[in-house]
Order: structure tokens, then C-alpha cells, then sequence
């Protein structure tokens, strides 16, 4: 027995006035959760080798070798081509103001903690504007132009030339060195100043909406990966902040035996 037309209209009405207030899911693309997840495996590398150096074990040189840091430019640069990419999916998904500033925080407190932990285990080279102090702030600057990749573009290569080319004492003050332009790079464990990285982030995003006008089809080998790599790229903000410590701990155990 069907309920009374009455009851019908009432329950559409109801269904069609809460579809708009429900929160937008920000659709996952697997290909870019396998791109993190590669990101964070080349990261587990470098971190690896550092804490041997910081144990004794080797004696890289992780300041001036070419290699190690040409391993950690590539690192970098594609956390921050996935920040401009990841704003870019968030957009297209419908995602709120809600969920930018919210992701923000969480990065931002997240960013906090490592300075915290860093000053408490590491006090002189504590880290004050690393990776995701970057990434906070870069969100926040590219954000206003997700729907402009052709000024992203442009204004992300501008960065880029000018946080390579440039450079002067007076942003080596701490305040002013998270700009970047330094004239000797700070003593610190992660330092990823604004400029050039905001500018990668901007290309990003500029790439982000070029993938997403095709469907991201000329990444869709990559979702073939195996599943680990792109469960990583899911969870890559959880791994990112407990894989350090559990890294110092094993080696700590593993040489001490």
C-alpha cells in the first residue's frame, strides 16, 4: 500500500532540501594516491640514510653533495606539484570553504608538533619552516587561484626563477627567511622556504586542472600500482608524522644490539 501523496511530497521535499547541505566528498584519483605514495618511499630512502649519518653509521654529506640534494629537491617537488593538485581536485569535487581551512589546520597543527618535537630533541637545528609549514601556507596563497591555472602558471614560474635566482642578507633573519632569498641557507633540519616552492605548488595546480579537463586519463597506468603504495599516498599525512620517530627507534635498537 503506497502512503498518501501528502507523506510522498513531504519526504521529497525533505530529501531535495538536505541534498545541498550535505558535504561535498572530495573524490580520491588512485593515480595521485600512488604518486604520493612514491614520494613517500623516496622519502623513507633519504630519511633512512640521514638517521644513519645521525647514528654514525655513514658520513653522507647531505648538505652539500650534489646527489642527496638533487634526491631531496625531487622529494619536495612532488609533495608540493600534489598540494597545487590536490586543491585543484577538492575544487573540482565541490568540497566547501570548510574543508580547505580544515585541511589547513590539521597540516598547520600537525606542522606545529614537528617544530615542537624538533626544539625538544634537536634545539639547535630545530625545524621552524619545513615541508609542512610550506604546505599550509602554500595552500593558503595558491588557493584564491584554483580556477585560474593560466595565472597560476605563470605567477608559480615567477616564483620559482625568482626564489632560485635571488638573494640577500637581510632574509637570512629567521621572520624573513621563510620567504626564501637567503644568502646562506639556515642551520635547520627542514627548510623548504616559500620561494620556490609556493611556485611548484602553483605549477601544480596549473597541472592539476589540465589532468582534471582530461579526466586524469594520462595517469591512469598508475592506478595499476600495487595497492600498499597508493594506501600510503591515502594516509600519507598519518605516515608522514609517525615514520621518524619509528625509524630513529628501530635503528636505535638494531645498533645498540
Amino acid at each position: 500500500m503506497s502512503p498518501p501523496r501528502s507523506a510522498r511530497v513531504r519526504r521529497s521535499q525533505l530529501a531535495e532540501s538536505a541534498s545541498p547541505r550535505a558535504p561535498a566528498r572530495v573524490d580520491r584519483v588512485a593515480a595521485i594516491d600512488a604518486i604520493r605514495g612514491f614520494a613517500l618511499g623516496l622519502m623513507f630512502v633519504y630519511h633512512f640514510a640521514f638517521d644513519l649519518r645521525l647514528y654514525g653509521v655513514i658520513a653522507a654529506d647531505f648538505e652539500n653533495d650534489r646527489f642527496w640534494l638533487g634526491f631531496r629537491a625531487l622529494i619536495v617537488s612532488i609533495f608540493m606539484v600534489l598540494v597545487g593538485v590536490s586543491l585543484v581536485l577538492a575544487d573540482r569535487a565541490g568540497a566547501p570553504p570548510a574543508h580547505f581551512w580544515r585541511r589547513v589546520a590539521v597540516i598547520g597543527a600537525c606542522a606545529l608538533a614537528v617544530s615542537a618535537a624538533s626544539w625538544i630533541s634537536f634545539p639547535g637545528t630545530f625545524i621552524y619552516f619545513g615541508i609542512l609549514h610550506c604546505i599550509a601556507v602554500a595552500s593558503i596563497l595558491a588557493w584564491p587561484l584554483v580556477r585560474r591555472p593560466a595565472a597560476a602558471f605563470v605567477i608559480g614560474c615567477v616564483v620559482i626563477v625568482a626564489g632560485l635566482a635571488l638573494s640577500h642578507p637581510v632574509f637570512d633573519a629567521r621572520p624573513l627567511s621563510i620567504l626564501g632569498f637567503v644568502a646562506h641557507k639556515p642551520i635547520t633540519g627542514d627548510y623548504v622556504p616559500l620561494a620556490p616552492w609556493a611556485g611548484v605548488a602553483l605549477v601544480g595546480m596549473a597541472l592539476g586542472n589540465a589532468l582534471a579537463d582530461r579526466s586524469f586519463a594520462p595517469l591512469r597506468p598508475l592506478v595499476s600500482t600495487p595497492g600498499w603504495l597508493r594506501w600510503l599516498g591515502r594516509h600519507s599525512l598519518a605516515v608522514y608524522m609517525i615514520h621518524q620517530p619509528v625509524l630513529l627507534g628501530v635503528l636505535w635498537l638494531v645498533i645498540r644490539h
